[in-house]
């Protein structure tokens, strides 16, 4: 399969691994982000040796056993035994001297799980050979609290790592490069399911439509990714029913941490700290802040940023009974369309918009360039009665307020007229206005409105 996007990252790797200098470089993202497609074609790229070994869940002895087959078998050591892990990755770090090679630990926290001092061993090599070693090692990970630890400062890894990846999910511009036959709105329709999983959106079929291809995916019972929620959760978090709850309630559309925990029915306050830290450090839920009052706890909101997830717990959870027994296309027509169309993907377009300003910002086509971007806090004080403005940007002028429209109909001055003083009745003091349409504009739009059309999205 083609590898797609990911520009920035293979580009970082492959200088690295293009490097006469010995580097270590960590990978790091939830499951199914495609870290290891990124490892591999980054790997291909740099034409050099690669080692790769998927540490399991098994134990020390296994673990080097397994390894020196690896290693055995690539450079055609018959008979071949290391006494342990440490002597197989000393054998790398002796021959790297001569020859350039790389090493894919993927899963590490695996093996470090059950070799007692593994990141030790690694600095201890680090600072043996450095200078006389060209290896690369490549640490790779999916438990993202334990590889973002090993660059702690007190941690044996610190300082000798090299370079640092992230990996998050794509954005909605190269999640449709998986299925670029489908029109600009069903584009907007599939991320609102599959969001930017590299593996989800490689399973959408473009000779299906996009309610075939999400009721063969998520919405039937034997559906391709139909435990997949439930796995990803289980595998990090021991008290699911609680977990269910949290998301059963911001499915709902609860957002404020007392809310989501009144309606979870979690009494103790320490478990749903730990369950909300959890959810966030896995990044399936983000807290955020308006970007006017960043330092207020008060103001804060959560969102489920997964949007499988988001779905999963919107239309399926709660009615997995009733898609057991109805036909496929019933169950999609009586508990998911009308919503879907009308609420659901709306919401979604309203994260692609921010998306879009962010791509164009960081490509520096937009000035003067944005400095924040997120919801704002408002005081209607003529009206008595505050909320939040879904997208507005700060630059060096002040404020940009966006509204995002997924209608059928074109947007019209009148409405742009009306969105224009419902701000005014604000404290938002914003210089310039902009709208999103999913229809596009009327021509009697004003020309110093910033315009974009969802073709102007996907351009």
């Amino acid at each position: 399969m083609k590898f797609i996007a990911r520009e920035k990252e293979v580009n970082k790797i492959v200088s690295a691994l293009n490097s006469p200098e010995y580097e270590l470089i960590l990978v790091y993202g939830r499951r199914h982000i495609g870290k290891t497609e990124l490892i591999r074609h980054s790997c291909n790229l740099s034409g050099r040796k690669t080692i790769y070994y998927m540490c399991r869940q098994v134990t020390e002895d296994t673990l080097t056993k397994e390894l020196t087959a690896v290693i055995s078998e690539y450079f055609d050591l018959e008979g071949q035994a290391f006494l342990s892990f440490e002597d197989a990755l000393r054998y790398l770090y002796r021959r790297s001297q001569n020859e350039d090679i790389i090493l894919v630990l993927d899963e590490y926290p695996n093996a470090r799980s059950q070799i007692r001092g593994l990141d030790t061993m690694l600095q201890s090599l680090s600072d043996q050979y450095k200078g006389t070693t060209s290896l690369k090692v490549i640490l790779s990970g999916s438990y993202i609290d334990i590889m973002k630890s090993l660059k702690g400062k007190n941690e044996p890894l610190f300082g000798r790592i090299t370079l640092n990846i992230d990996l998050k999910q794509m954005d909605y511009y190269d999640s449709a490069k998986f299925y670029p036959g489908f029109s600009n709105e069903e584009k907007v329709q599939l991320f609102s399911v599959f969001g930017g999983i590299p593996l989800y959106n490689s399973l959408v079929r473009e000779d299906l439509t996009v309610k075939e291809n999400i009721i063969r995916l998520i919405a039937s019972p034997d559906a391709r990714l139909s435990d997949e929620i439930d796995s990803f959760l289980r595998a990090e978090i021991s008290k699911l029913n609680n977990a269910n709850s949290i998301f059963d309630a911001m499915a709902s559309g609860e957002i404020s941490y007392g809310e989501i925990q009144n309606k979870a029915g979690i009494e103790s306050t320490g478990t749903m700290n730990d369950l909300m830290t959890k959810l966030i450090g896995m990044e399936i839920i983000r807290k955020e802040f308006p970007i006017n009052r960043e330092n207020d706890r008060t103001k804060s909101h959560y969102y489920i940023d997964d949007n499988l997830s988001h779905f999963y717990y919107r239309y399926l959870a709660s009615h997995i009974s009733q898609m057991r027994i109805m036909d496929e296309s019933v169950f999609f027509a009586k508990y998911i369309e009308h919503d879907f169309n009308e609420h659901f993907v709306p919401t979604v377009f309203e994260k692609i918009c921010r998306q879009f300003l962010i791509r164009k910002n960081i490509a520096g086509d937009i000035d003067p360039v944005i400095e924040k971007i997120g919801k704002y806090y408002y005081n209607d004080i003529r009206n008595r009665k505050n909320g939040e403005f879904d997208i507005v940007t700060l630059d060096e002028k002040g404020y940009i307020f966006y509204e995002a429209k997924y209608k059928n109909r074109p947007v019209t001055d009148g409405l742009v007229q009306k969105e224009i003083e419902q701000v005014r009745a604000t404290d938002l003091q914003s210089y310039k206005y902009g709208f999103f349409s999913k229809s596009g504009f009327a021509d009697n739009v004003p020309d110093d409105i910033i315009r974009y059309s969802l073709d102007d999205l996907y351009r």
